[in-house]
């Protein structure tokens, strides 16, 4: 007979038998702090609205992901495939970390991080919407409100951001319903400590990407530096680590089934506001061609470096993208394909419209304004998909940035578009810096001639007339014709020479107008095109500042009314989620446990990539060498937990009722993919890596015993 306590853990279970939605804005966790203590928190839900306090003062950004002080020395954690990009950068064909990994045996072998990579701390995040909105008025024009709000947005961010080291920017909320300044310590100092081999961190590839099982070592450490002052500062060889007010304790005992586990990160985009005819589009039409154009993309890049190593080690971190955007787009078609998703929202559109019809009828006037400037999208939207595709060509994408911040340092600073600014230029640089380990000419050519190619299939009327006289001259462009253009372009370009770019990015426009590379002369031709394609884009934008703010105000009034609290999507700012560990059932007769462990990389092991465990792992597991890692004689390697994550979440901590480290998040459920745009219940779960097997790897396989003493860990297996 089952004894009640264990009846009770059932029932427990059953009744947590969903997960939880939401990624909520620190200063919303007090109105939700009975749901949070009913899953099981066991710190003040209201502590975590204090950014400068314990947790939330050791979790920061890197801008793509998500990652957290684990020491007093400012050591970070995160996924592998966070530091993937540091990884290749300081990788050759010769001395390959991608493959071999890499553990910095003191202070002073820690590498340089990619020039581009920061570590954000968040400090504070004000509401400042009367601030932003201040100068709109319903005369305006959509190109006349998007100036007014940008403007108003770069005097806040300038303010802000008089107090050197600091990185400030304004964030849209609810469709710009809502704006808030957000200010975050920037430190410009980052570097790689350690990261395990990839058959390790990335143990499965893309097979396994957003798959359960899964047997994932995604961890990796940098630290963060700063000047001897304490202040951020530029790389320097006497800087000296930073100390972060709090760092997270790290909890070795791990996490069971039923355990509180909740999220704080940096979550990217999610679009669970949308139209239900945004929806049919990306299902229609957004999905299905960025599918075909990624797969597309990966077979020319597989082409053009295969037997070129050095070729390919420049393009992991591209392939990497490609292949995970790739499974997204196919996942959220899948889970698409098993739910009404246009019916869906087209019911709670109906609901919520009857009801505003009597109670905010601006609203109303709101979604049917949205719905007539989809048509404007859609009219273009093949140009527009093929015009963002050229950006996967290194030399094209430095050639028009160069150009473009050679035209607006003419402007005063304050005038300057967004991303050429002042405060900008130190990452331009970055970028110009790291060109040589992301570039080779063959497989940029190769991935140029595809896109254009499919330009040049585009109907007349979504056809750019500059682009069109640079590929044809004084013909109409021929596929012929761009070839020749392209071997012109790639024969005569210096944008390979590091030396060379570095000229042009502190050369004045006049200097550029005089240039003769033809890359740069491509970018001076495509110029007026280039701005006018963005005042369209601006005056849209515009537009929409004024209606999807009237719909959302609706939509959150509707839900107060119901005694609901809305969320906003996710925009990368800081953002928690909670529930439980758990496993879950993707169909029928199929159950899911919540725990994977190391008996499942030796039964996956086929010695080949992606699955090719080290022979180090293999040994250790074989002779059982787990110390107290183990959970009843087995290292627990991922786990799943009800928590609601998007991209940018990768490298979060996942904390337990404590806050304290159990684990690391890295991605979610196949079957869960479409909760972007509609949350799947009985379906999302987040993947994480165990701490157990994240201590066990550095403990008894790569030797990290100074890093596991560092975050006050004892090694077991030091000699």
């Amino acid at each position: 007979m089952r004894s009640l306590a264990v009846a009770v853990a059932l029932s427990f279970a059953a009744s947590h038998a969903v997960a939880v939605e939401g990624m909520w804005q620190p200063h919303q966790l007090p109105a939700i702090e009975a749901q949070l203590k009913a899953a099981g928190i066991a710190v003040d839900p209201k502590a975590l609205k204090e950014l400068t306090q314990y947790p939330m003062n050791a979790i920061v950004g890197l801008g793509f992901c998500t990652a957290s002080f684990v020491s007093p020395m400012g050591l970070v954690v995160t996924n592998h495939h966070c530091a993937y990009g540091s990884i290749q950068f300081n990788s050759t064909a010769e001395k390959n970390l991608l493959r071999d990994g890499f553990l910095a045996a003191n202070l002073g072998d820690e590498l340089p991080g990619e020039p581009t990579l920061r570590v954000y701390v968040t400090e504070s995040i004000t509401e400042v919407t009367d601030k932003v909105r201040a100068d709109l008025s319903d005369t305006m024009s959509g190109r006349q409100r998007f100036d007014a709000i940008d403007k108003n947005q770069k005097a806040l961010v300038a303010e802000c951001e008089a107090t050197k080291g600091f990185r400030c920017d304004v964030y849209v909320f609810h469709g710009g319903a809502s704006y808030f300044l957000i200010r975050q310590m920037e430190i410009r100092d980052v570097r790689l400590v350690y990261a395990p081999a990839e058959a390790i961190g990335k143990f499965g590839g893309d097979i396994d990407n957003w798959m359960w099982p899964r047997h994932t070592g995604d961890f990796a450490y940098y630290r963060a530096y700063v000047g001897p002052d304490g202040q951020p500062a530029d790389f320097n060889e006497a800087n000296v680590p930073y100390r972060p007010r709090s760092h997270l304790k790290v909890q070795p005992a791990g996490v069971k089934e039923g355990d509180f586990a909740m999220i704080a990160g940096y979550p990217g985009r999610t679009n669970r506001y949308r139209l239900s005819e945004e929806v049919g589009d990306v299902i229609s039409w957004g999905y299905p061609t960025q599918i075909q154009r990624f797969k597309d993309l990966l077979a020319i890049i597989d082409r053009e470096t295969k037997d070129r190593p050095d070729a390919a080690i420049k393009y992991a971190g591209a392939v990497a993208g490609l292949n995970n955007g790739l499974k997204n787009f196919e996942g959220n078609l899948e889970g698409f394909a098993k739910i009404d998703g246009v019916g869906i929202k087209q019911a709670e559109e109906q609901a919520i419209i009857e009801w505003a019809k009597t109670n905010d009828p601006a609203g109303v006037a709101g979604f049917d304004a949205l719905k007539s400037m989809l048509a404007q999208t859609r009219a273009r939207r093949d140009r527009d998909q093929l015009l963002g595709l050229m950006a996967q060509s290194g030399a094209l994408t430095t050639a028009q940035t160069l150009y473009r911040l050679a035209v607006e340092r003419r402007k005063p600073n304050a005038e300057r578009e967004v991303g050429f600014q002042e405060r900008d230029e130190i990452r331009i640089e970055g970028r110009l810096k790291q060109l040589d380990r992301r570039y080779d000419p063959q497989t940029d050519r190769a991935l140029l001639t595809y896109v254009l190619g499919e330009y040049l299939k585009l109907p007349a009327e979504q056809r750019v007339a500059e682009l069109d006289r640079w590929m044809g001259g004084d013909e109409s462009p021929t596929s012929a014709l761009l070839n020749e253009r392209l071997d012109d372009l790639y024969a005569k370009t210096k944008v390979g020479d590091l030396e060379q770019r570095l000229k042009w990015f502190k050369a004045d426009l006049a200097a550029l107008d005089a240039e003769s590379d033809p890359l740069i002369a491509y970018a001076k031709a495509l110029f007026p095109a280039s701005l006018r394609l963005e005042n369209e884009r601006k005056s849209i934008a515009g537009d929409e500042t004024r209606h999807r703010p009237a719909w959302m105000a609706t939509r959150i009034a509707y839900a107060k009314a119901q005694g609901r609290v809305i969320y906003p999507d996710a925009n990368n700012s800081l953002r928690v989620t909670f529930g439980n560990v758990m496993g879950y059932r993707p169909r029928d007769g199929v159950s899911y446990a919540p725990f994977t462990y190391l008996d499942g990389i030796v039964e996956k092991h086929t010695g080949k990539d992606p699955f090719d465990a080290t022979q180090r792992q293999l040994k250790a597991i074989a002779d059982k060498r787990f110390g107290p890692y183990a959970v009843d004689g087995r290292v627990p390697v991922n786990f799943l937990a009800d928590l609601d994550i998007t991209g940018g979440n990768s490298g979060s901590p996942m904390l337990n009722a404590r806050a304290e480290l159990i684990g690391l998040a890295f991605d979610g459920n196949y079957e869960a993919i479409s909760s972007g745009w509609i949350f799947n219940e009985e379906l999302t779960r987040t993947i994480g890596v165990d701490v157990r097997y994240m201590l066990w790897v550095m403990d008894a396989i790569d030797g990290a015993h100074r890093l596991l003493e560092e975050m006050g860990i004892k090694p077991a297996f030091a000699e």
